[in-house]
């Protein structure tokens, strides 16, 4: 039997060689700590390994997965989706308004669309197409795209749909075919608040030039269905019709922006009938826009200019370049449909310090409401705006007196008025030149390469007074109706002139057959107005080059603006002009 001595030492070994072992383990603590860490792990790993196989299967089925560019929040970016909004039918293509839902978005260089046409017979299927064009534009702060597509082959629909080319992610089925296909001939397409006013902008309502409409019969509607609001028209010039604001609308002008606008209009009554005469709405593609608060209202732009091209991206440095140096200090460009590099060239001359805004404006032979609109917009930002074309040069003929014009010459013209209580625009005789004996495009620009005109001045150019305008908002051929209390001004040809190369050489004048951009004159393939000075001389419908043309619309040599190009723009070294510079 065991003393008590005994039993006490073999309790205390027995107790340290417990603690001793356990002393080899974590405590339990630790564990779950360690437990609960590789666990977290765990779901992690498994997570991203699923999601990354999904995307991996999913890029798998696409031809073009190297186009993508790796983006650094998500190593698989989301595809595009595409939403059609609106379909338009022009004589020549469809135009389809497209929002964009990705959430990473690709430059719109990237997209690379194709139009999607389902065939009308059910053993077909679809067919692809190229787009004519991309542009893309902001509506209520968010990206949408202007796709132009080719007409529809035999025996398709209209394009229904777009999709990024070689990936089969097309237009979400739910808006494929539900989009009516609009007819340009009649829709209003373009809206925009002006102040108390909405100015709605419609194909279709007028076809008179110059003449107000009776604003009576006409009337404004915002929004859709049930949830419609209407107001009264207040003035009806050409396709500008100036409305009241509803109520609701008038205390939140910011609720506006967005909402769906149109005009419906009553028809005349049939001389004989008694019967209410009929109300015809007007289909819409308009969505209000709200022109952002200038940061410039208590220091505006003195001269800014306003102009609307197609495919003019070779004249506009040179354009710009030398009218800059006249003084002009902003720039509104209407881009009505070009597909050439012309937003490549407003890029680098904006990052070169000019102040230029492009807006891609995509209605066909509708300058005079282009012009309406971009006086909206200048009248908060420019005192003065010159509404001219890319191949209009304003130039100072050498004075006895004042010399050579001084760099910034014609916003000091301008602004000489400016106090003026009366002077509500500035008119400027045009000097047309003829293509000067050259059969190409002249290497240093056409104010150097052309230097003969006919003897008698064309039509005239107008600089306005934004506020000055008519509410009609009406102009016709580059001038406004003004105001009452406002009058114009001409000026004298020993002051100013515009040297306007209109004739060009062949090459470039035969793109005026491609179509021209004012509403109320005819095409140049039209038989109309052929002696009319809307038209050249002599010349045909047909775009085919006249005998001589080299020679032809040569009355005067006027050499005048090209030596004062040559002796102001020319670098002294080499005489190379800004604009010939290689880029």
């Amino acid at each position: 039997m065991d003393s008590p001595e005994q039993r006490r030492k073999r309790k205390r070994f027995q107790k340290t060689t417990k603690f001793s072992l356990l002393r080899h383990f974590p405590p339990v603590r630790s564990l779950l700590y360690c437990f609960g860490f590789f666990i977290s792990l765990y779901l992690i790993f498994r997570q991203h390994t699923v999601s990354s196989f999904h995307n991996v299967v999913t890029l798998s089925r696409l031809s073009s997965f190297s186009n993508y560019q790796i983006n650094p929040v998500n190593f698989f970016p989301k595809l595009p989706q595409f939403t059609i909004q609106d379909r338009v039918s022009f004589p020549d293509h469809t135009l389809l308004l497209v929002s964009v839902d990705t959430i990473s978005p690709i430059s719109i260089d990237g997209y690379r669309l194709e139009c999607v046409y389902k065939s009308n017979k059910s053993d077909q299927g679809i067919k692809l197409r190229n787009v004519l064009s991309l542009d893309e534009y902001k509506e209520d702060s968010l990206l949408r795209l202007l796709v132009r597509c080719p007409l529809s082959p035999e025996n398709f629909s209209s394009p229904i749909a777009v999709q990024q080319k070689g990936i089969n992610n097309p237009t979400r089925p739910d808006t494929l075919e539900h989009k009516t296909l609009r007819s340009w001939d009649n829709l209003a397409y373009e809206a925009v608040l002006d102040e108390k006013n909405a100015i709605v902008f419609v194909k279709g309502i007028s076809h008179r030039q110059d003449k107000e409409s009776d604003p009576t019969r006409f009337t404004c509607h915002f929004g859709l269905g049930k949830y419609m609001l209407s107001s009264r028209a207040i003035t009806v010039a050409q396709e500008v019709v100036r409305c009241m604001l509803p109520r609701s609308m008038l205390m939140h002008p910011d609720k506006a922006r967005g909402v769906r606008a149109t005009v419906s209009y009553q028809m005349p009554r049939v001389h004989g009938r008694g019967r209410v005469p009929n109300r015809v709405v007007v289909p819409s593609v308009a969505k209000i826009s709200v022109l952002e608060p200038s940061t410039r209202i208590n220091n505006k732009h003195e001269l800014c200019v306003c102009t609307m091209l197609w495919n003019q991206a070779h004249s506009l440095r040179e354009w710009i370049t030398y009218h800059s140096w006249l003084g002009v200090e902003k720039w509104f460009i209407y881009d009505n449909n070009s597909d050439d590099e012309i937003k490549t060239v407003v890029e680098n001359l904006d990052l070169e310090g000019y102040n230029i805004s492009r807006r891609v404006w995509p209605w066909i032979k509708t300058q005079e409401a282009g012009f309406s609109h971009c006086a909206i917009r200048a009248r908060t930002e420019c005192n003065w705006v010159s509404f001219m074309d890319v191949d209009e040069f304003y130039y100072f003929p050498h004075n006895p007196i004042s010399g050579f014009p001084n760099q910034g010459s014609l916003r000091t013209l301008v602004s000489n008025f400016s106090s003026s209580l009366s002077i509500g625009e500035i008119r400027t005789s045009c000097r047309s030149f003829g293509p000067s004996g050259l059969t190409s495009r002249p290497k240093q620009g056409v104010t150097v390469g052309y230097t003969c005109r006919l003897k008698s001045p064309e039509r005239h150019k107008s600089i306005i007074r934004p506020d000055a305008l008519d509410t009609t908002l009406m102009n016709v051929v580059h001038h406004f109706h003004l105001r009452k209390g406002f009058t114009h001004m001409d000026l004298h040809q020993g002051i100013a002139v515009i040297n306007h190369y209109k004739y060009q050489v062949w090459e470039v004048f035969r793109a005026k057959f491609h179509r021209r951009v004012a509403t109320y004159v005819a095409d140049w393939t039209e038989s109309q107005n052929e002696g009319s000075r809307d038209r050249a001389p002599g010349l045909g419908t047909e775009a085919i080059e006249p005998p001589e043309w080299r020679l032809q619309f040569c009355e005067v040599w006027d050499t005048g603006l090209r030596d004062f190009v040559l002796a102001n723009f020319g670098d002294y070294s080499s005489g190379v002009l800004p604009w010939d510079r290689p880029m």
